[in-house]
């Protein structure tokens, strides 16, 4: 018994120091295949218009309630993504393209062209500006898109967001 605390004791530093630390964002830059990067902050994401939802319920994978974020104030990520002009020309070849968008932590979640432009989904994919009454600003998580529209919410629930790449179907 001596002996397991001991090893314990001798873990702990071993397990704290392998958690992966989570920088807040205050910037998002967009890059990748598009004429021009872009960066945008929580100060001049304020440009693009706010929408309001009462509340939205975070299920995980198994579709399980694990909380629900009230108030909400959000910007609409394809509000912003229209500002990023793509590297091709044609509109019709638009469905080849893809964002990948990455947390701080090196979480991903991807969207294609087709999904935030051409359906439902789209229209409820956002960056949070403030929830539950606070501003993006005084939140340790800072940058946070979320995609209202799934059914199983945390999967495309981005803390920390700090880049959005813009790619093609190779």
């Amino acid at each position: 018994m001596k002996h397991l605390r001991g090893l314990i004791l001798l873990l702990i530093p071993i397990i704290v120091k392998s958690q992966k630390d989570f920088t807040p964002t205050d910037q998002v830059k967009i890059t990748g295949n598009v004429k021009s990067n872009i960066v945008f902050t929580l100060n001049s994401i304020n440009q693009y218009p706010v929408y309001a939802l009462d509340s939205l319920v975070i299920n995980n994978h198994l579709l399980q309630r694990r909380r629900v974020i009230h108030n909400i104030k959000g910007v609409r990520i394809k509000d912003v993504l229209e500002e990023a002009v793509l590297s091709e020309e044609s509109p019709k070849l638009f469905s080849e393209f893809f964002f990948t968008c990455v947390a701080t932590d090196g979480y991903k979640v991807v969207y294609s062209w087709n999904e935030l432009f051409n359906t439902e989904v789209g229209k409820q994919v956002y960056i949070i500006l403030e929830s539950d009454g606070k501003k993006a600003s005084e939140s340790g998580d800072r940058i946070v898109m979320l995609s209202g529209g799934d059914q199983a919410t945390g999967r495309r629930y981005i803390k920390n967001l700090a880049e959005i790449k813009v790619e093609r179907v190779k």
